[in-house]
């Protein structure tokens, strides 16, 4: 078994939505078959008997080793603890070559466990060692490093469950939320509104001290100390017992509680000066409380307290606390709802407190404190409370929360009870915490679970907000980068700032910020993060999805604007055109529900894709009549199509025409495919909601030279002949250009052609063979990069593709792009026309007008 190609498909893809590992395996004849090699089964099951049951998709066939490394994928990361469900094997066209989706929640969890697995097999095929109790704890300790923690994995749940997309942006809790300039970031329980110089305040406890009391907020006296001296002068003067705890600390760390002497103190110091200076305050008896602020309201409480055994009068205090950590909430870190407790040099000084060691045997009843304090991070529990608390507690907890300046605050409290007011019982807070920790209260001990994420999420956005921008994706074999030029356009004519990715770059609010052929996800989850962007419009590759999915979750509206023959096909395992379509599906797939697939009635494949659209359709076409829009019309969905001179919206009894003459892409209506790109767009917009107005305005200012659509049906005078310039590279794209040079006059037509190496030979000879029943003179060039191709192998193909083309008069060869355009140019009289299919789009472009614009200055 060989396995290449190994990729992480980060978002929804050509197998499912789900994030999965996709590898090429390539099985040997004997290993096509498990059930025919010998002891195989047995083996890998008492190796790893967790694997579950072996079969294959769709039916009862030979279950293969490709099936195997499925299963075992898979089951590795479920006995991890990890939430995966999906794997899928297929048979390719290549015999014995299958491709192996599985499903990861963590892609550096699902890569191991794909090697995994393939070390399993090979262990199982030659009789070898495979320790799956060790893979799977190494599974689950790399699963609880990568996934997020508790408190931002609840917020970025509570946000998935209203249909906020969140994107994590390190390896850590720092998580966007949204798109463009409707996004919200968080890290861990902190939120971007937070300002840093309020979080320097809450990390300074002898300053927050100092603001609660000038707000009225009960607090223990105390100051801070820079020797165990001046610590033993403020615990006197504020009398014993005290508290001593560094000034910026968390968690707990370094905290000594009920200090009441000399000696004491001087330990105390000592622990908490290793975390920075030191605080001393005075002991508030009572329970330590922590209570949840958020945006202005107490959202949670919870008592906490320090991690502790009762002593049975039996078993050691070590035995106890042993007992204790099988309790299965309990872990290490932050993945559980509870902390395993250390006998570390804390505890064993606070059990000498108690005239007691870890191997004392406690009393029947006694109860042994194990830690100062109760943070659950040291082992303590927590106990919800959050119905018990007396608003005036409440009060004065949202009161410190605001006077520190932090949206999400966790305030300490050390009091009798919450059931009264702090004054009453002489309590007071102690901290403010920026960030808080969130364990307590989701997966509190005892108690009822608080969801606090949500109450987090409701302070970022407003409810029914969702955090969107409209997103539109757009695909098809021709005409998407125009058709996507289009909606970017419009949706600039209705005053948005637009984010768009095509084959030539990316573009934010009309500038270009990155170049090259952007159509993948990469540039597209670039264009989400930007904060200035209102709106995306998203070309959309074979490529891309293909490599690592869609760069978004779901789309507004998706755009399919056709799919033909010579489109890569052959790349991939992508060999028919209905291939082709499954994947461009995607897109249709992922529509929102509240959304639209705008999908062209006329290609019988592209109109197929309806049934897959979780959200509504709108057809488009030239052809009224057609019968799929008939259909549609009569059942009272949208549909655009073409009357007369003019552009139809309809919907039920209801119409909306725009003039074909008022579009200058389409000259008048003659550039047929001009006017399906229009239509196109249009339905696009009105599917994102944008008003009539605006597509009239944005339509009539739209004109597709080289600024606006580069290398898509350019139209430029050279000393009075027509010269077009354009990217197509297909036999469809050839078929449209054809019929669209037909529409406008001329003497004698010539065209400028190349062929990329990465295309079929019968697709490099059928674009000439288009090509030369509309044209008098064929100039052909051979470009820098073949692609894979011998030298002079794509001319060869061109030339063949000529070989019955009747109408060509002279058909010449020539080495390189710009020296063809220049031998082109050269043969032009006035009233002729030229097509320059164009490779260099760019440079190609610039070219041609330098060239042009040479000419005029001449004449």
């Amino acid at each position: 078994m060989e396995v290449s190609r190994t990729r992480a498909l980060r978002g929804p893809n050509l197998w499912s939505r789900h994030m999965a590992i996709e590898a090429l395996v390539r099985c040997a004849q004997t290993e096509r078959a498990v059930g025919r090699m010998s002891g195989f089964e047995a083996r890998l099951r008492a190796l790893f008997p967790a694997i579950g049951v072996l079969h294959p998709e769709g039916g009862d066939g030979d279950i293969s080793l490709a099936h195997v490394l499925q299963a075992a994928a898979l089951a590795l990361q479920a006995q991890a603890g990890c939430p995966v469900s999906f794997a899928r094997t297929t048979q390719t066209t290549d015999a014995g070559v299958f491709q192996v989706v599985v499903e990861y929640s963590e892609e550096t969890v699902g890569r191991q466990a794909f090697d995994d697995a393939q070390r399993l097999i090979r262990a199982a095929l030659g009789d070898g060692l495979f320790d799956a109790a060790r893979a799977v704890a190494e599974l689950r300790e790399r699963d609880e490093d990568e996934r997020l923690g508790p408190s931002t994995g609840a917020i970025v749940q509570a946000a998935v469950a209203r249909g906020i997309p969140y994107r994590r942006l390190t390896r850590g809790s720092l998580v966007q939320f949204g798109w463009g300039s409707r996004q919200r970031r968080i890290q861990a329980a902190e939120i971007d509104a937070t300002s840093a110089v309020a979080e320097s305040i809450g990390q300074d406890k002898h300053l927050t001290k100092c603001l609660l009391h000038a707000a009225g907020v009960p607090v223990p006296l105390g100051e801070p100390v820079a020797s165990v001296e001046q610590a033993w002068e403020v615990a006197c003067k504020v009398g014993l017992p005290v508290v001593l705890k560094p000034q910026d600390g968390n968690q707990g760390k370094g905290v000594t509680v009920n200090v009441g002497d000399r000696a004491q103190l001087e330990a105390a110091y000592g622990t908490a000066a290793e975390y920075g200076a030191v605080m001393v305050e005075r002991f508030l008896p009572g329970h330590d409380y922590r209570l949840l602020v958020v945006g202005g309201q107490l959202v949670a409480a919870a008592r906490r307290d320090p991690p502790q055994v009762l002593g049975d009068g039996r078993h050691t205090v070590r035995e106890l606390v042993d007992t204790l950590n099988q309790d299965p909430r309990r872990g290490t870190g932050h993945a559980t709802a509870l902390t395993k407790v250390r006998l570390d040099d804390i505890a064993l000084a606070r059990l000498a407190l108690q005239g007691l060691t870890p191997d004392c045997v406690a009393a029947k009843g006694q109860r042994v404190i194990l830690r100062n304090n109760a943070n659950l991070s040291t082992g303590g529990s927590a106990t919800d409370v959050t119905d018990d608390v007396h608003p005036e507690v409440a009060a004065r907890a949202v009161a410190a929360a605001q006077m520190v300046g932090l949206h999400i605050c966790g305030v300490d409290m050390v009091a009798e009870t919450v059931l009264r007011p702090l004054e009453e019982q002489g309590g007071g807070f102690v901290e403010v915490n920026a960030a808080p920790g969130l364990r307590m209260h989701l997966a509190p001990s005892y108690g009822k679970p608080r969801n606090v994420g949500q109450a987090m999420v409701d302070r970022l956005y407003a409810p029914g907000d969702d955090g969107r921008i409209p997103v539109v994706a757009v695909t098809g074999t021709n005409g998407k980068t125009t058709t996507a030029r289009l909606i970017a356009h419009l949706f600039t004519a209705h005053g948005l700032r637009v984010g768009m990715t095509n084959t030539d770059g990316v573009y934010v609010n009309g500038r270009q910020i990155d170049d090259g052929d952007c159509s993948g996800p990469k540039s597209a989850r670039n264009v989400l993060l930007h904060p200035e962007v209102d709106a995306a419009v998203f070309e959309t590759a074979r490529g891309g999805i293909l490599r690592e999915g869609l760069g978004f979750d779901r789309c507004q509206v998706a755009v399919v604007t056709n799919v033909g023959a010579g489109d890569h096909l052959g790349l991939n395992y992508i060999t028919t055109v209905e291939d082709l379509a499954v994947l461009k599906r995607v897109i249709v797939q992922n529509v929102a529900a509240t959304g639209y697939a705008v999908l062209n009635a006329a290609d019988p494949i592209v109109a197929a894709m309806a049934p897959a659209c979780p959200g509504k359709v709108i057809y488009f076409a030239s052809d009224r009549h057609h019968p799929v829009m008939v259909t549609h019309r009569t059942q009272g969905q949208r549909s655009v199509y073409v009357d007369g001179d003019a552009i139809v919206a309809s919907e039920g009894s209801w119409r909306e025409t725009m003039q074909l003459r008022d579009m200058p892409i389409t000259r008048n209506g003659r550039i047929a495919f001009q006017v399906e790109n229009v239509m196109a767009a249009v339905a696009a917009a009105w599917g994102v909601g944008l008003p009539w107005q605006t597509l009239r305005r944005g339509l009539s200012g739209f004109v597709n030279d080289s600024d606006n659509a580069p290398g898509r049906f350019n139209v430029m005078d050279y000393r009075g002949a027509t010269v077009i310039a354009d990217y197509g590279h297909n036999p469809d794209a050839m078929r449209a250009l054809v019929c669209a040079v037909d529409a406008l006059p001329a003497r004698q037509r010539s065209v400028v052609i190349s062929g990329a190496g990465d295309r079929r030979d019968e697709d490099l000879r059928v674009q000439t063979e288009i090509l030369g029943a509309a044209f008098d003179t064929v100039i052909l060039y051979q470009d820098a990069a073949q692609r894979g191709r011998a030298d002079g192998e794509v001319m060869v193909l061109l030339r063949q593709g000529l070989a019955d083309a009747a109408r060509v008069r002279h058909v010449e060869e020539i080495h390189g792009e710009f020296s063809a355009i220049d031998a082109a140019l050269a043969r032009l009289q006035p009233g002729d026309l030229c097509l320059v299919l164009i490779d260099q789009v760019a440079q190609a472009l610039e070219h041609l007008t330098r060239r042009c614009a040479e000419a005029g200055v001449t004449a």
